[in-house]
């Protein structure tokens, strides 16, 4: 496989992934990379409301909700419903710790609760031994498993009002239809602009045991992952994901003898919006892929088995830039904390 999701195509390869297999089947595999990927209908910054879905009140003032906040490391109005919490008194972090939900999340969608410490002036998640003059609640509006809907929505309102009882807070929540809307356009941006590369290493005569591949493997860079059956290439920075994941078939790492075991393909992979361009990760996926196949002797294939050449990498290259400025222009730049957020 060399995809890319959303139905789109790069280098006359069909692309498809997390987003594409629940919408749009795949397409023609000779057809073009299409004008900007559906985006130029969107006008970056037009989209996302400032005001969070609020309205300006008859005597000029501005609800709570809409007040110019100070940003926040977790919570982000490009991705999530925001919901405030005001208080009469500031409370501790003790109090806050109590009364959080058991899960942060609503349906299939994460959602954060932060408080505005009094003494720093900071959004931060509650902790022990702070005081906290306000609360803010965001919950992300889409993901990979699609958009925020009605019923996860209220089940995120339920539990935020449950919190805001127990500290004692006023709360206020953006209108639910226009959440439902943001998230629904939301979901349709990202579908279209997901991107997956995936190819196919596959042995030209005899297979290769776990422990060689392994062994090959980690010459390139490759340590084990956290999922038996996966390789990574390692992000240098802390808490990132990685940058290109090696897959082979899990029976082989839960074998009782993993080195005995026998293969025949494996499959090296990059997540596009989950690692910063600077950092060059197409250029590691192709020098890897190159010299993974080189040393296990291996041809490199798409889905269908067809080898790939030279033309095709540089294609996909050229087709990459355009998504990677797509994606840049709603401020959702690749490898971004929001776009890891969105693109999970």
């Amino acid at each position: 496989m060399l995809a890319i999701a959303g139905g789109v195509v790069l280098a006359g390869v069909v692309a498809h992934g997390a987003w594409s297999a629940r919408k749009a089947g795949p397409r023609r595999a000779d057809a073009q990379l299409e004008p900007l990927m559906d985006g130029d209908r969107l006008e970056p910054g037009l989209d996302v409301p400032a005001l969070d879905g609020a309205a300006v009140a008859l005597d000029g003032t501005l609800p709570a909700v809409a007040r110019v906040r100070k940003p926040s490391a977790r919570i982000d109005a490009l991705i999530d419903a925001i919901a405030t919490l005001t208080l009469d008194a500031p409370v501790s972090g003790e109090m806050a710790l109590a009364h959080l939900p058991g899960s942060r999340r609503a349906g299939t969608k994460p959602f954060h609760i932060e408080g505005l410490n009094a003494e720093t002036g900071e959004w931060e998640l509650p902790v022990p031994g702070q005081r906290y003059g306000e609360f803010q609640a965001g919950a992300q509006m889409a993901n990979r498993n699609g958009a925020m809907n009605e019923i996860e929505y209220s089940e995120f309102v339920q539990k935020v009002q449950s919190f805001a009882d127990g500290v004692g807070a006023f709360v206020q929540f953006p209108d639910m239809l226009d959440v439902v809307g943001r998230s629904r356009e939301l979901d349709q941006f990202a579908g279209d602009h997901d991107a997956q590369l995936a190819v196919i290493l596959r042995a030209k005569s005899a297979a290769w045991t776990l422990g060689y591949v392994q062994q090959v493997a980690a010459r390139h860079g490759f340590v084990p992952g956290s999922m038996p059956g996966r390789l990574v290439l390692a992000s240098e920075e802390e808490g990132a994901p990685p940058i290109l994941t090696l897959n082979f078939e899990s029976q082989a790492a839960l074998a009782e003898n993993p080195q005995a075991s026998s293969l025949r393909e494996l499959s090296l992979s990059l997540d596009v919006p989950q690692t910063a361009e600077a950092l060059e990760p197409f250029a590691s996926w192709q020098e890897a892929a190159r010299g993974l196949a080189r040393d296990i002797e291996a041809d490199v294939c798409d889905d269908r088995g067809q080898v790939l050449n030279l033309h095709a990498f540089a294609s996909i290259g050229q087709d990459l830039t355009t998504l990677y400025r797509a994606l840049a222009s709603r401020d959702l730049a690749a490898g971004s904390l929001v776009a890891r957020r969105l693109f999970s």
